[in-house]
């Protein structure tokens, strides 16, 4: 299935008592790119999250956007820097004696002062994080690759059209050309009248023939109309194919449009040379179409 590389995937759950956010959006890129904005002190999601995303997108340029809310349970330490709280002490009484003050303090006094207490987060577990996460970035992946698959039905469904017109086109070039050989003859043999019609000569049927035949072979298109129809074959196969096909079909259009230029520089007739712009104007929205295919 063809898809595109835009495309926007959110999902939000509770987890383990955890509120988790994975967001994830992408435009056109040449290559896989990935960027990923997790909450400090969790980088070690990063490396995962971008392999997983990798195993179901080639192409795009891609930003993932993680919270990651407190868990319910999360346990706590505190601890008491009894170094400070022993100089804490020690400077009180020093003041209580040398100022005659009562030596008051109480342990909720000293528990005011600064960095008496210390707070520490309980070490995560990295596995089962992982593995919270990862349950929620699934689901916006599926919605994210969900978008990007109906994007990309809607730009098969362009293409195709614009295929469809273009071989119209192909189509009336080729039953054109033979009648522009035929219209050449008529105004060869009209000028080389004119020109010895004050002369008792007779026309040389075989060199008008042979100049004939010259001009046939220059502009005859057959064999790039042939070609052209055969790279279209190839683009509907590979709009068909259930994996990445942006760069072959790129290279189709490149071959596609260098047949078309071959065509316009052989046709004469002005009817055709405005036919070959019109295909090679269709030709341009079908490759624009094609940078956003993955």
């Amino acid at each position: 299935m063809i898809k595109s590389m835009t495309g926007f995937g959110r999902c939000e759950e509770i987890v383990n008592g955890r509120e988790i956010t994975v967001e994830l959006k992408s435009v056109n890129h040449r290559y896989f790119e990935f960027n990923c904005r997790t909450p400090r002190g969790y980088s070690f999601l990063d490396d995962k999250l971008k392999s997983f995303v990798n195993a179901r997108v080639s192409r795009g340029k891609i930003d993932m956007f993680v919270t990651l809310g407190a868990a319910e349970e999360a346990a706590s330490e505190v601890e008491v820097n009894h170094q400070l709280v022993s100089g804490y002490l020690d400077a009180m009484k020093e003041i209580s004696e040398k100022y005659g003050v009562p030596n008051d303090v109480s342990v909720v006094s000293l528990s005011r002062f600064p960095d008496v207490f210390t707070v520490r987060k309980a070490a995560e577990d990295e596995e089962q994080l992982t593995a919270d996460v990862l349950s929620v970035a699934e689901k916006a992946v599926d919605a994210f690759v969900s978008m990007r698959e109906k994007e990309g039905e809607k730009l098969k469904a362009d293409i195709l059209g614009r295929a469809e017109t273009i071989l119209s086109i192909v189509g009336e070039i080729e039953e054109r050309s033979p009648q522009t050989v035929k219209e050449y003859e008529e105004r060869l043999l009209e000028r080389i009248r004119q020109t010895l019609d004050s002369f008792s000569v007779e026309i040389d049927e075989q060199r008008v023939l042979t100049e004939v035949a010259v001009f046939a072979d220059k502009v005859a298109v057959a064999e790039e109309t042939v070609r052209l129809r055969s790279h279209f074959e190839q683009l509907r196969g590979f709009l068909e194919l259930g994996e990445p096909v942006g760069r072959k079909i790129d290279f189709i259009i490149q071959e596609m449009n260098r047949e078309a230029n071959t065509i316009g520089s052989k046709v004469q007739d002005a009817a055709l040379a405005h036919k070959v712009v019109a295909i090679k104007g269709e030709i341009e929205k079908i490759r624009e179409q094609v940078q956003n295919i993955e």
